[in-house]
């Protein structure tokens, strides 16, 4: 919680007039009880309508003016808790896109996505709620009860028994509900992740009509983030009903003293009236403050997943070369690579070495697990390796700047992905100032041309949410000419034309020879009909590469790749 405390330092004018306006509020709040004591004891007593009029005037006075100081600390602490959470939330979103593969793999998407909503928002609530009524309520409760010292000693050892008594209650119950309420938090990614799985693969669940089971595990999440928020709510509802019990207990009390008090002639009427409505202060006070101490319990939960956030760093340091890149095709190599996932016992790559020239169309091929996707991860410092080095254009890729590295370079995915947006928009992602001319030929060198126009509006076409109005194959196709867009010195196709037909597939691969400025190619893929044709193939098997050649040359020596070529023909 003290780490996000940073965050307001740019609003300390606000985060002082808040509470400042608060406090003036209660204190004119304070005086009420004193001049209706005064009204009963003298207007009343006295039938001075004039007397009683003046100091009702006053009460009245009081009140607007405390309506005013009370809706400019709304404001200022508002201001503060707002401005604040949007810098927590730049910083946060910063920083998650600094990490690398390995942290997002490792704090998972839906855990982030609940951090940088509702934990935020959250922690908005309670910094809101803190610099309104933090101050305030404290003020209200010692106010009264330095009040009840000034209009009767007996009764005010009434008022300090049940503060303190209180307080006990409050500080036991937030105690208690801290770590409870940080485990709510932890379901609740439980319950996210659930959710984003069964929206995210919908039409798989519905294929293989799996939409009970699905239901049923997230029932299974939501009834467990359920049960743990009963019980914290349990908990925290004994606030309310055992200040309200001892509060009223405190108020009978004080009622038979104060009687007692007047038959003896000690204290008057109005001084008993003005302690009951300093002991009703106290109630809504405390009420409040119960409250307040649920709201600030749950953001110091949030507030520690946000820092825990924020605190991690990537485990990729960035270089310091900003080589100039010509626009040429690059030149790669591999040099005895390994690579292990996490706290993972084996490597998933383990002595790759290989060098690739220049402008040459380099098959990647293996069986499934074989680390296809891992090996072509290495060279835009996706990850990096825990042994041996991947070198671009003669320098180490971790000695580079990201972006240095990676204007040099253009990956498809295998999962092709495009924004909301136009179809322009989508293709600009990767290359700016570019015509219109410049992203036709693209599409017709990744044969989506006619697709584009194909659609109303053709370019200006807005795509749905992830390009679910067009088929796999036009997605792929799509993502590879938004890639050749940006003319990169190395082009990486990771399995991006397992969709497409044969025909279309060799369509494409014919396209990118004829290419004026032909850059280094890496085609990820399990057909060995995408790959044939490459200037080298590596066939790798349990993160191993057991072969490397030709096509030609690889059925002679290579039994893994053989098997796979037979499989397939």
């Amino acid at each position: 919680m003290k780490y996000l405390l940073k965050y307001l330092k740019n609003y300390k004018l606000e985060c002082v007039l808040g509470p400042l306006f608060k406090l003036l509020e209660a204190s004119f709040e304070l005086f009420i009880p004193l001049l209706v004591r005064r009204i009963i004891d003298i207007g009343v007593a006295g039938r001075d309508a004039d007397y009683i009029i003046k100091n009702g005037a006053l009460m009245v006075a009081l009140g607007l003016i405390g309506l005013v100081c009370s809706l400019a600390a709304q404001y200022f602490s508002a201001k503060a808790a707002v401005f604040a959470s949007a810098a927590i939330k730049s910083d946060v979103f910063r920083n998650i896109m600094s990490l690398s593969y390995s942290e997002i793999d490792n704090i998972g998407t839906s855990t982030m996505i609940t951090r940088m909503t509702g934990d935020i928002n959250t922690l908005q609530n309670g910094i809101n709620m803190s610099l309104r009524l933090l101050l305030r309520s404290p003020f209200v409760v010692f106010g009264a009860v330095i009040m009840s010292f000034f209009i009767d000693l007996n009764a005010a050892g009434i008022f300090v028994l049940t503060v303190i008594f209180l307080a006990v209650v409050v500080y036991g119950v937030m105690f208690i509900t801290a770590p409870l309420h940080k485990n709510v938090q932890g379901k609740l990614d439980t319950v996210t992740l659930s959710l984003r799985s069964s929206l995210n693969g919908v039409r798989v669940i519905r294929a293989f009509g799996l939409e009970k089971s699905m239901q049923k595990e997230f029932t299974d999440a939501n009834g467990d983030l359920v049960q743990l928020q009963l019980r914290t709510g349990k908990i925290s509802a004994l606030l309310n009903p055992v200040t309200f019990v001892m509060i009223n207990g405190a108020a009978i009390w004080l009622i038979w003293s104060g009687a007692m008090s007047v038959d003896a002639g000690t204290l008057t009427q109005g001084s008993v009236v003005a302690l009951i409505n300093y002991m009703s202060q106290i109630l809504v006070e405390l009420i409040k403050l119960a409250n307040m101490i649920v709201l600030i319990t749950k953001s110091i939960a949030c507030a520690d997943r946000i820092a825990a956030l924020l605190n991690t760093k990537p485990s990729m340091t960035e270089g310091t070369v900003d080589k100039e890149w010509t626009g040429a095709a690059c030149r790669v190599d591999f040099e005895n690579c390994a690579l292990k996932y996490g706290n993972s016992g084996e490597n998933a790559l383990d002595g790759i070495s290989f060098s690739v020239m220049p402008g040459e169309i380099i098959g990647v091929i293996g069986g499934t697990g074989s680390g296809k996707t891992t090996l072509i991860n290495l060279i835009p410092r996706f990850y990096d390796v825990c042994e041996g080095r991947v070198k671009v254009d003669g320098t180490d890729v971790r000695e580079y700047r990201y972006s240095a590295l990676r204007k040099r370079i253009a990956v498809v995915p295998q999962r092709s992905v495009l924004l909301s947006g136009s179809i322009r928009k989508n293709m600009l992602m990767g290359a700016e100032n570019v015509s219109d001319d410049e992203i036709y030929s693209a599409l017709k060198t990744a044969e989506a041309y006619e697709i584009v126009m194909g659609k109303e509006g053709a370019l200006d076409y807005m795509v749905s949410h992830d390009g679910t109005d067009f088929s796999g194959g036009q997605r792929q196709r799509l993502c590879i000419a938004r890639a050749l867009l940006k003319k990169p010195g190395i082009l990486i196709l990771d399995d991006s034309t397992s969709a497409l037909d044969y025909a279309t597939d060799a369509a494409l691969r014919k396209n990118l020879r004829s290419l004026a400025q032909s850059p280094t190619v890496f085609i990820v893929s399990q057909r060995t009909a995408s790959i044939m044709h490459a200037d080298k193939i590596i066939v790798l098997d349990e993160g191993r590469a057991v072969g490397q050649g030709t096509h030609a040359q690889l059925l002679e020596c290579c039994s893994v790749y053989r098997e796979i070529y037979e499989s397939q023909n």
